[in-house]
């Protein structure tokens, strides 16, 4: 047989709606051409289909035992060119991201050149606004995705681990805690402290390094770029608090030097954070991965180009 998918469709049709008629008006076909192709399908198959009266089409034999194969074969054609068409179609949507710090945002290009081949349907937004606050600003519906470093205790939020990073202190090489192998609170107690601009009850530094020993630093600058602390700390105007990768190209030529916080070092578990729907959207997980894989990248490059 060469019977093709117009006959099938044309064979269900009739014996759905029991007339020429009534197929022609689900298939969008003219009447005299339906009953052209039903011939042609019945010489195709050496045998009659439907017997004919005035008031119904009637499958035969023949027609019934084809009608069987063709509802299976039409049901299976019908889902693989849905999968076909949902694997090839590009989602769209919007990504609203925002992080704890603003130095976060130095590898989002990375990021988003993996992520837009493959979803480049998809608008990935920086909330500045929400930066500091993600998790209130996710809360609210105000941002999609959010990177945080410290734990979140809403049962709503859902945290996917990303890496881990180390806050350093930074001196010039011409400063006194330069010398040593790592700094303690009583250091920093005599000194001024440049960190990123925030509430101290968010700053690791306060939290897990001054007030457990029951200091505060001489005086505290927060300021909102790296660059800028970069520059005050290689004038010798204090010490500055930062990630070890985000200044990785100082430590490598020498223009600045980092030492670890306390004699165990302070260490941080940044996570993506998400609202625990259960059906995140396939590009917010893609730019999870993403993400993990960028940062993991740069946090390794840094500790080779501090150590080189």
């Amino acid at each position: 047989m060469n019977l093709d998918v117009r006959h099938l469709r044309l064979l269900v049709a009739v014996a759905e709606e029991g007339t020429l008629t009534g197929a022609s008006r689900r298939l969008h076909v003219t009447q005299s051409a339906l009953s052209h192709q039903l011939r042609d399908a019945e010489r195709i198959a050496a045998a009659l289909l439907f017997s004919r009266s005035p008031r119904a089409m009637v499958l035969t034999a023949a027609g019934r035992r084809l009608l069987r194969s063709a509802v299976t074969i039409l049901a299976e054609l019908d889902e693989a060119q849905r999968e076909i068409r949902n694997a090839s179609a590009q989602p769209e949507g919007v990504l609203r991201v925002a992080t704890e710090c603003y130095t976060c945002y130095h590898w989002l290009p990375g990021t988003l050149e993996g992520f837009h081949e493959k979803f480049p349907g998809v608008d990935v937004q920086i909330v500045v606004e929400a930066t500091h606050e993600p998790v209130p600003a996710l809360l609210a519906g105000k941002i999609d995705l959010g990177i945080v470093s410290d734990p979140v205790k809403s049962r709503r939020v859902k945290l996917y681990p990303l890496f881990e990073d180390e806050l350093v202190a930074v001196v010039s090489p011409r400063h006194r805690l330069a010398s040593r192998h790592f700094v303690e609170a009583e250091d920093l107690a005599e000194e001024t402290v440049l960190t990123y601009s925030g509430p101290r009850e968010q700053l690791d530094v306060f939290t897990k390094v001054l007030w457990p020993a029951g200091r505060a630093p001489k005086k505290w600058i927060p300021m909102e770029l790296t660059e800028a602390i970069v520059e005050m700390v290689a004038a010798g105007q204090g010490v500055g608090v930062l990630a070890r990768w985000a200044i990785a190209p100082q430590l490598s030529a020498g223009t600045l030097v980092g030492r670890r916080l306390t004699r165990g070092g302070l260490s941080r578990q940044w996570s993506a954070a998400v609202l625990r729907r259960g059906n995140e959207a396939g590009y917010l997980a893609e730019f999870i991965r993403a993400m993990s894989r960028c940062r993991r990248h740069r946090v390794r490059m840094g500790q080779l180009q501090a150590v080189s």
